[in-house]
């Protein structure tokens, strides 16, 4: 399936690259108009003493930016919100709301909200979750609503229905074949020098990809997974 443009929203830096970097670059590489919306600012990604948010949130979004370079990302927007406080608040959705009129993407990336942890060592990051709500917000009934934040009007920003809703899995889903660009993906979370050493993540990266790749029907060596919702006819 190939889309004419993309939204992939998302909470912090590098969480993109994690989710569907292989995606985003096998879009970019068929032509797809890929964006990214980052929420926060990062600035809470270091349990280093004496480093400030201040000085990280410049990192982070340094960092970001040379990823998004590296998968062919045609724009990247950060709007700001604390790192590690990101609500879903009238402020948040109007944020969120004009971008996605702005940029009237065919498919919107965004994390899955329901999901709380995974296995027995990890609980999911608050912001996430915030993260995968304010694109359920985004699609019903903010950007399609011409009575919801009708003060975009005036910024000359229409209302618009999402074509399609993308949903980063960590279960059976649509799987998308990134064979051919896992070593992309993995170029692009290098560029987060400040958050990880690929030689640590790597083996875990890979072997996540391998594992959705074989559990697919085609038996795709490296695979990414979504649930994916559709809301507009064929025609």
């Amino acid at each position: 399936m190939s889309f004419a443009s993309a939204v992939v929203l998302f909470a912090h830096p590098d969480d993109a690259e994690f989710m569907c970097g292989g995606t985003v670059a096998r879009w970019a590489g068929e032509g797809c108009e890929v964006h990214y919306v980052i929420l926060t600012d990062g600035s809470a990604g270091s349990n280093e003493r004496g480093v400030t948010r201040e000085g990280l949130r410049e990192i982070r979004e340094r960092e970001q930016r040379a990823a998004a370079d590296v998968l062919g990302v045609a724009s990247v927007t950060f709007l700001g919100e604390l790192d590690g406080h990101l609500e879903v608040t009238e402020a948040t959705r109007r944020k969120v709301c004009r971008q996605i009129r702005r940029l009237r993407p065919e498919v919107l990336v965004a994390p899955d909200p329901s999901r709380l942890w995974s296995g027995e060592g990890y609980i999911n990051h608050w912001d996430h979750k915030q993260a995968g709500l304010l694109a359920l917000t985004a699609v019903m009934p903010d950007a399609p609503t011409r009575l919801m934040f009708p003060e975009l009007e005036d910024e000359g920003l229409e209302p618009f229905e999402v074509p399609n809703l993308w949903l980063a899995m960590h279960d059976a889903g649509t799987y998308v074949d990134i064979t051919d660009t896992m070593d992309t993906k993995l170029r692009a979370l290098a560029a987060h020098e400040s958050q990880l050493k690929l030689e640590d993540v790597e083996k875990w990266v890979r072997g996540r990809a391998e594992e959705f790749g074989k559990a697919s029907e085609q038996g795709y060596a490296y695979a990414e997974i979504f649930k994916v919702f559709r809301f507009v006819d064929e025609d």
